[in-house]
């Protein structure tokens, strides 16, 4: 990592605002404000392509809102004026995720860190179960013929339907007309269509839909079948590849991943800025950002990439709002066969009034990131009322008695432009959803604005057998 002596005299530029110094060398090809996960990647990304990088953050720790924090810093974030529960063991002991997200296995986000070779700083484990809440009960998501017809969750007729369905997506080739439904391709078809076809029921819709495809929302319906289908066939490859369930995740909490890019930029020469807050982004006449100032000091780059509280207000715009609940407990969720993790998703139409699917992710010491015999269990939605936490009660029911817990409310922000303009790149806020999929989508559309060119993603998403 680049280091700097406070002893050395300051270099001059003659850019240099009056009665400024300049920040670290000053100059730069891409400053990076955040160290959020989304912005590791893209200082990771664009260190290995040559570019000279400042990365800063006001926080004292890597991660921003994707970071892993020790027992007492997640007290002292929380609640502060408490102290943690000798039962709960080592501060130490503990790397406790401020977002609930898992990395679908063969998915987006795999080839990111496989394309960027951060995998050989992370050691990876298998999520144990895949569920979903139907009829008051959690259920295993059958990802297979077979399994489709040992499940629990549709009756007799249903299941051979629903396993004509999962032959089809396995034998579908887009150019190959007899394999079609409807005389159609994918995308010629929307998913309503394509699910009324094979007669499937609502319920069955629903938890295909949202537990495998891993839809928000039921707007997928009215749109091509082909996006959906491939979101299955992701999913079912995924647990076909890794066993018990599609996701993996990091062994000490998901804060290694920021760390790991963090390291990939540093190797490549990037320097790092931590417990530095930046007080202005500098823009030119144009309206075209050109460098930040924190105090008196100035660093400029033709790219000003960051986090959305790290730009002016009106650079970002609200589109929501998430609520989260990081509950510590003593034992599995019941109804996971005490699988030591899991990821179970309540779709929204099994909470009458609901828009929003509900997530719960929970790992254990298993993973590294709790006290042996202690589980970490984060459920969390997106925001629909004007008592978000009750909204979460659904979730918080399956996990029965809670040693500890943290709510946190929080805004979802989204840039208002896309960056070419004014060069202002600005990442979005991670959602409610406990998996990295959309985090990934962000990711590469940031690379393509940033670049002009579209990240290789060709590279095969599968891990060797050492990397988890």
């Amino acid at each position: 990592m680049a280091e700097f002596s406070e002893n050395e005299a300051p270099k001059t530029f003659d850019w240099m605002p009056e009665g400024c110094v300049p920040l670290a060398d000053g100059e730069y090809d891409a400053i990076i404000m955040g160290t959020g996960l989304t912005e590791c990647i893209i200082s990771g990304l664009l260190s290995v392509n040559g570019k000279r990088v400042l990365h800063i953050d006001r926080n004292s720790y890597y991660g921003s809102d994707a970071a892993s924090l020790s027992l007492s810093n997640i007290y002292a974030k929380y609640k502060p004026d408490a102290q943690p529960d000798a039962d709960l063991g080592h501060s130490r002991d503990w790397n406790v995720d401020l977002i609930p997200k898992f990395i679908m296995a063969c998915g987006d986000m795999v080839k990111i860190l496989l394309h960027a070779k951060v995998t050989r700083y992370l050691e990876f484990k298998s999520i144990a179960g895949s569920y979903v809440y139907k009829d008051s009960k959690v259920q295993k998501v059958p990802s297979t013929g077979p399994e489709a017809l040992n499940s629990s969750l549709m009756g007799f007729f249903e299941k051979r339907k629903f396993r004509n369905f999962l032959l089809f997506l396995q034998a579908y080739d887009a150019k190959d007309p007899k394999t079609w439904r409807l005389g159609k391709p994918n995308d010629k078809l929307t998913m309503k269509q394509l699910f009324d076809d094979f007669g499937l029921d609502a319920n069955t819709c629903s938890f295909t839909g949202h537990a495998m495809a891993l839809m928000t929302s039921d707007d997928y319906l009215a749109q091509r079948a082909s996006d959906t289908c491939e979101a299955i066939q992701l999913y079912a490859y995924s647990v076909e590849r890794y066993g018990q369930s599609p996701y993996i995740y990091p062994m000490y909490g998901l804060g290694g991943l920021p760390e790991g890019f963090s390291r990939l930029c540093a190797i490549h020469g990037g320097t790092f800025m931590l417990n530095k807050g930046v007080d202005e982004v500098l823009l030119n006449e144009q309206g075209k950002a050109w460098a930040i100032k924190t105090g008196n000091e100035v660093a400029k780059a033709p790219l000003v990439i960051g986090e959305p509280s790290y730009f002016p207000a009106e650079k970002c715009r609200v589109v929501g709002q998430t609520v989260r609940s990081i509950c510590f407990l003593n034992h599995p969720i019941q109804g996971t066969d005490n699988a030591d993790s899991a990821q179970i998703i309540i779709p929204a139409a099994q909470i009458p009034g609901r828009k929003n699917d509900i997530y719960v992710a929970m790992v254990s010491s298993a993973h590294r990131v709790c006290s042996n015999g202690k589980y970490i269990a984060i459920v969390s939605t997106t925001v629909e009322t004007s008592n978000p936490i009750a909204e979460l009660n659904p979730g918080i029911a399956l996990l029965k008695d809670i040693v500890e817990r943290f709510d946190s409310v929080n805004d979802l922000y989204a840039p208002v432009a896309d960056g070419t303009g004014d060069k202002c790149y600005i990442s979005q806020s991670y959602d409610a959803s406990s998996h990295f999929e959309t985090t990934a989508a962000d990711v590469l559309s940031l690379y393509e604005r940033i670049t002009g060119e579209q990240l290789d993603m060709t590279v095969s998403a599968d891990l060797n057998e050492d990397e988890y």
